[in-house]
């Protein structure tokens, strides 16, 4: 508990710190590289044109289109792409040229472009899926009946050497054109973005896959050609239905929310209506064991409302008239009467699909490594394609035809398809299921973040402590009664929803004093408050703050030190006559504390240091009890700012929790900030890189896990990606590959880490912490508390 509290109490009741919507990589590091390296994304919201283009599925389109479209706008960093959303951006920041010039220049690369419509991207890319379907389907289908063809023909024997090599008896002219349908349907979608490829002379997978077609059309090898054509296209079918598959966990937050309200209606009936249509200050009924549709205050009734939809708490959360409630919450006994205090579009849980929906455009560190390793990757692989099939007949004397087979295998194998999709579903994946755990991660780029995390700063009050403290004594001075001292404490905090605020209003209602608010009230960041009351001026704050107004004498000595060496909080309280007395308040360290702090250097965080405005000896006795291994003590909001630049200058990760709002600054200079207690805080969510949706520090090594999880994923399939290809270009180089089986071992590469990465969808649960005796878990956070520096 804190002179912080007590106010470093950053009253911010009007205006939010001018850091808060900043960006907070942009200045996430101080001026140092280091971030730059770890989290190179913007944070920040994405602005200018977008565009929804049918055909964006994957890194490689993407690399195509900033070459394409970017010189166009003066260079491929005014463009932003959502992979998962099909979605290109035009940044405000680029030159200005016309959308229907974007368009066409779109179309150039085998995709289409429209103006970005949210209502229509779903069904585009619903078409987009099913035209792919259908093509690879027909593909597949005339391949299949070629095969049936030639067993009819030749018997099984017959048919099974067609995979034991090339150079067999000439095919009849029928089977031959089954297998040239085959053919035309798996590149009917592939060979406008070859051909733009061919004509930039930049070599993609996309090419290599029409010139391996082509040329074993060219060597009479029409099976193979069809096997290459029909599985390379079933590859991006799967890529596109996988990205889908990751889209559609986080659609599936909007299930959450029912479609309907029952609204009362000012003659007091109830009428079913579209939760759209419902406007701020309807009144809605709901019943035991229904979904709640909006956001809104419990008016009447009470009842225990399941909050893990959204928070991921596991045990229900009691609501009681004047508590908050959330879209996709599910109440369990009893009805509630609530009032809407959010429209449908702007709900906790809207917010929270639309920050999922668009996390994905920034791309982590490892996803932005692939894609340019796949750009580096794939001309090199032209290169020894045509190196394989020109050296070996010129230096050796080998059959031309044979080693030109070769290469058009190795240009097979080389495809980074596999290698290309499975980062970005896993990433979607990861976001997906921790949304659904309570935990918003802003972007792909804070996915990786976690787990390397070194050293993490973190708050005291709200954080380590519970954050609910109480006036545990009162010590008037001067003259002045008990009664007198709550209730010029209480004329200050009257108008305020701060924790510290709510603990001295409640100390006033219990003691039955008349608090009346006071005039002219305003913060003095880092000390106290101010303001008038009966003409005269009173004050409230910290001892620093008394010693500042000349009154610091006034304190008794052996009642700071007893106050401040039991952890809790000293307020001091007078007018411009002199001190009229202390409180004492006090507040409960989380019961979990000490062992979630354990857990964290378990996890490999060397270092927690808390970050307080509380007195040294405060701060000492918390930390002490909790374990955390440094205290930096009565500090003001760029003190923390300096705090944080010390630890990234000596850490590779450093985290800092806070409350979004007032700790912004510090979060803004840390490598990635984490807002706690998230839930019905507009700034919490939109300041942080990382929100935990409830005030569960718990969530924090959860993350971690996640995390490492997550990463884990990614390299097993980079690793069986290069693991498999490696393997086949051994031995294409040898002569020991077939085109069949080079593209067979391809898909079933994707297969694996498509399936591998959809793994994360199933999320990783710690245990639910037992709840303690008269705790409600994150239930008051959406009142305030997140607007002070604590």
């Amino acid at each position: 508990m804190s002179s912080k509290t007590a106010h470093n109490h950053d009253h911010d009741h009007d205006h939010a710190h001018p850091l808060a919507s900043e960006s907070t990589n942009g200045a996430c590091c101080g001026g140092t590289a280091t971030c730059a390296d770890v989290v190179p994304a913007a944070s920040g919201p994405v602005t200018g044109r977008s565009f929804q283009v049918s055909g964006l599925d994957c890194a490689e389109e993407v690399s195509i289109l900033n070459k394409v479209v970017g010189p166009a706008v003066g260079g491929q960093e005014h463009l932003a792409f959502d992979v998962i959303n099909g979605r290109m951006t035009v940044l405000d920041t680029a030159k200005s040229i016309p959308d229907d010039r974007i368009i066409r220049l779109v179309a150039g690369t085998g995709m289409s472009a429209r103006p970005w419509d949210a209502g229509n991207a779903a069904a585009d890319q619903a078409a987009h899926l099913a035209r792919q379907k259908v093509f690879t389907a027909a593909s597949g289908g005339f391949w299949a009946a070629g095969f049936i063809y030639h067993i009819i023909e030749t018997g099984l024997g017959g048919a099974l050497g067609l995979f034991a090599g090339h150079g067999e008896a000439p095919m009849p002219m029928v089977e031959i054109g089954l297998f040239a349908l085959a053919i035309v349907f798996g590149v009917w979608l592939v060979a406008p973005k070859a051909w733009s490829s061919a004509r930039r002379l930049s070599p993609d997978m996309n090419l290599l896959m029409v010139v391996a077609v082509a040329g074993a059309i060219g060597l009479g090898e029409y099976f193979e050609a069809a096997t290459v054509a029909f599985f390379f296209s079933l590859s991006l079918y799967l890529e596109s239905w996988s990205v889908g598959r990751a889209r559609n966990a986080v659609s599936a937050l909007l299930d959450l929310a029912p479609p309907t309200a029952r609204v009362i209606r000012e003659d007091g009936r109830e009428e079913e209506v579209p939760a759209a249509q419902v406007a701020i200050g309807d009144r809605f009924v709901v019943r035991g064991g229904d979904r709640i549709p909006l956001d809104g205050e419990v008016t009447e009734g009470m009842g225990a409302v399941n909050q893990a939809p959204i928070t991921g708490e596991s045990a229900p959360v009691p609501k009681e008239t004047g508590d908050d409630v959330y879209a996709g919450t599910i109440n369990g006994e009893g009805t509630l009467m609530v009032r809407a205090t959010k429209a449908a579009s702007d709900t906790v849980l809207a917010r929270i699909i639309r920050m999922v929906g668009d996390a994905h455009a920034r791309r982590a560190p490892v996803e932005q490594w692939v894609a340019k390793f796949a750009r580096i990757y794939t001309p090199i692989v032209m290169a020894l394609a045509v190196a394989l099939a020109v050296l070996p007949p010129l230096v050796a004397g080998g059959a031309w035809g044979y080693w030109f087979y070769n290469a058009l295998v190795l240009l097979v194998i080389a495809c980074p398809c596999a290698l290309v999709i499975s980062t970005p579903v896993s990433i979607v994946a990861s976001l997906a299921s921790s949304a659904r755990a309570g935990v918003l991660i802003k972007g792909g780029a804070y996915v990786e973040a976690p787990g390397r995390t070194t050293a993490l700063a973190m708050d005291k009050t709200g954080t380590i402590t519970m954050g609910e403290p109480e006036v545990a004594s009162i010590h008037p001075l001067g003259g002045a009664s008990e009664a007198d001292l709550v209730a010029l404490a209480a004329s200050l905090e009257a108008r305020s929803s701060h924790p510290l605020a709510r603990a001295i209003l409640a100390r006033a209602a219990a003691d039955g004093v008349p608090v009346a608010a006071a005039e002219d009230t305003r913060t003095v960041p880092g000390r106290g408050l101010v303001g008038r009351m009966g003409g005269r001026a009173i004050w409230l704050g910290s001892d620093r703050f008394a010693l500042e107004k000349g009154f610091g004498d006034a304190i008794p000595a052996e009642l700071r030190d007893r106050i401040e060496g039991a952890g809790s909080t000293l307020v001091a309280v007078g007018d411009d006559t002199g001190l009229r007395g202390l409180l004492e308040l006090r507040d409960r360290i989380r019961p979990d504390a000490r062992a979630i702090v354990a857990q964290l250097h378990a996890q490999g965080v060397k270092t927690i240091v808390m970050l307080t405005g509380d007195n040294e000896r405060t701060a000492r006795a918390v930390a002490a009890e909790v374990g955390i291994d440094e205290v930096r003590a009565e500090l003001l909001p760029e003190d923390k700012v300096a705090a944080i630049e010390e630890l990234v200058a000596t850490h590779a990760m450093v985290a800092m929790i806070g409350d979004g709002v007032n700790d912004a600054p510090a979060m803004a200079r840390a490598h990635y900030g984490i807002a706690m207690g998230a839930v019905g805080s507009d700034a919490a969510i939109e300041t942080a890189d990382i929100a935990l949706m409830t005030d569960d520090l718990a969530r924090v090594p959860w993350l971690i896990d996640h995390s490492r999880r997550t990463m884990t994923i990614i390299h097993q399939n980079i690793g069986i990606s290069l693991a498999t290809k490696a393997l086949f270009v051994g031995l294409t180089a040898f002569g020991m590959a077939s085109m069949w089986g080079a593209i067979a071992a391809d898909v079933g590469v994707s297969l694996v880490v498509v399936a591998n990465a959809l793994r994360l969808l199933n999320g990783t649960e710690r245990k639910p912490r037992p709840r303690q005796d008269g705790e409600r878990v994150g239930e008051r956070m959406a009142e305030g508390a997140l607007a002070h520096g604590h």
